[in-house]
């Protein structure tokens, strides 16, 4: 088990056993081309072009970025920069449907017979991406390094944070998709061990998932894990820990320890590219907190926010915010006009916050570096940048922190130690 982390107030009841709907199809998307780790995506479409569902409106620019597919059929009436859930804009197509639901030819596969490399390039014309919130190109992690090897495959299905649980509808309901997608992972890796994380809160999914792991069709081992309730169950490295008692090094990737770990829904999804030639333009994501219906819907890629909240009859008023992911990490948006993209886990109405109207001092209680994961002393690197001495944060290791939102849960100030950090990053990485 890793060091640190909290115990957090589950509010995954809300909709947990609401099964996933699938969301109407939008009269208009706004699709950004940057919705991924990465180079943003090249536009090789203009306004007046008509596309198809699954048709690619961005290029891949670079080894470290994703393909664009459009999410529906119709003309594009507009390419421009378009606000971010991040804040930040992207260029971005806008389409407006035109009824027909025309798409792509979609080519079935049978992906035994595929070697690794026709794997790989699969997922990278399909523009997988990481769908736990990173939205790190899968191909790339796919690829292995020269002189690394993948000894081993782990399926992130813990969904720590206390709202959301699409993670688990897929897992519930789209089983065998998930599990196929596993074995098409071993099979690209040459991986033989793969292991299934799940948090206690799950533990009704065993026989589900045993029952999937019967029908393998190329002989992996596959051994479900299953873990204490405790955030940040679901980091990477933090899973790592728990499953393999292994650490990735400061700076370091999980392929430097033999492992690579993935989402469930990428699972998913790289199996409905590689089997049947579907492009990722559409994920599942949870709506609840202060909406009257907390749903899990299959949404198309650059659905506008505020019809998703409007069919989840989610009142937008004073007084309460909108959170894009879960509300640890997920991050606050100020206009419901903001795209769906590849990256969005959930959509979030909670309650606004009363802040201080004064940064409160540290009362060196330790809470803070006791809760961290990733062994930091957050206080500390807090202090550092009141006084804007960067360069001692990052003696501090400011960049191993992964935003977790651990240290500022439990200090009892209620400082903003997490915006201090990113503030911190940013200012080291302007230098």
């Amino acid at each position: 088990m890793f060091k640190g982390g909290v115990k957090l107030v589950d509010f995954k009841s809300l909709s947990k056993n609401e099964k996933i709907e699938e969301f109407k199809y939008p009269e208009k998307v706004i699709i950004p081309l940057s919705q991924h780790t990465g180079s943003p995506a090249k536009p090789i479409v203009k306004k007046g072009d008509y596309v198809v569902e699954g048709q690619v409106i961005g290029e891949i620019s670079g080894f470290i970025s994703s393909y664009i597919h459009s999410s529906i059929s119709g003309k594009v009436i507009d390419v421009l920069p378009w606000n971010l859930p991040t804040g930040k804009k992207s260029l971005s197509v806008i389409i407006e449907n035109d009824g027909e639901r025309k798409s792509i030819d979609k080519t079935e596969r049978n992906w035994l017979g595929l070697t690794s490399e026709e794997i790989i390039n699969i997922v990278r014309e399909n523009g997988i991406v990481g769908l736990g919130g990173a939205a790190f190109p899968s191909h790339v992690k796919l690829t292995i390094p020269p002189g690394k090897k993948a000894e081993y495959i782990i399926l992130n299905g813990c969904e720590c944070e206390p709202f959301l649980t699409c993670d688990y509808r897929v897992l519930r309901e789209y089983t065998d998709e998930v599990i196929e997608g596993l074995q098409i992972i071993c099979k690209a890796t040459n991986v033989k061990k793969a292991f299934i994380g799940i948090e206690h809160n799950k533990i009704d999914l065993i026989p589900i998932l045993n029952n999937a792991i019967r029908n393998l069709k190329i002989y992996i081992e596959i051994e479900i894990k299953i873990l204490p309730e405790k955030y940040p169950q679901g980091s990477e490295k933090h899973l790592i820990k728990s499953i393999l008692n292994k650490e990735v090094p400061s700076g370091g990737l999980p392929i430097d320890i033999g492992c690579i770990v993935f989402n469930v829904q990428t699972a998913r999804a790289i199996k409905r590219a590689v089997c049947n030639g579907i492009p990722l333009t559409e994920r599942v994501i949870t709506c609840t907190g202060l909406v009257r219906k907390p749903k899990n819907l299959n949404v198309r890629i650059g659905t506008l926010i505020s019809e998703i909240l409007n069919y989840c009859d989610g009142e937008l008023k004073y007084g309460r915010k909108i959170i894009n992911g879960g509300p640890m990490m997920g991050i606050q948006i100020y206009s419901p006009e903001i795209p769906v993209i590849k990256g969005t886990s959930g959509i979030l109405l909670l309650p606004e916050e009363k802040l201080p109207e004064k940064i409160q001092p540290c009362i060196r209680c330790g809470k803070c570096i006791d809760s961290c994961p990733m062994f930091l002393a957050p206080s500390e690197i807090g202090r550092y940048v009141e006084v804007e001495m960067f360069d001692k944060c990052e003696n501090l290791n400011v960049f191993d922190c992964i935003e977790c939102g651990c240290c500022s849960y439990v200090c009892p100030a209620k400082r903003p130690l997490v915006d201090f950090i990113k503030y911190a990053k940013f200012k080291l990485r302007k230098k």
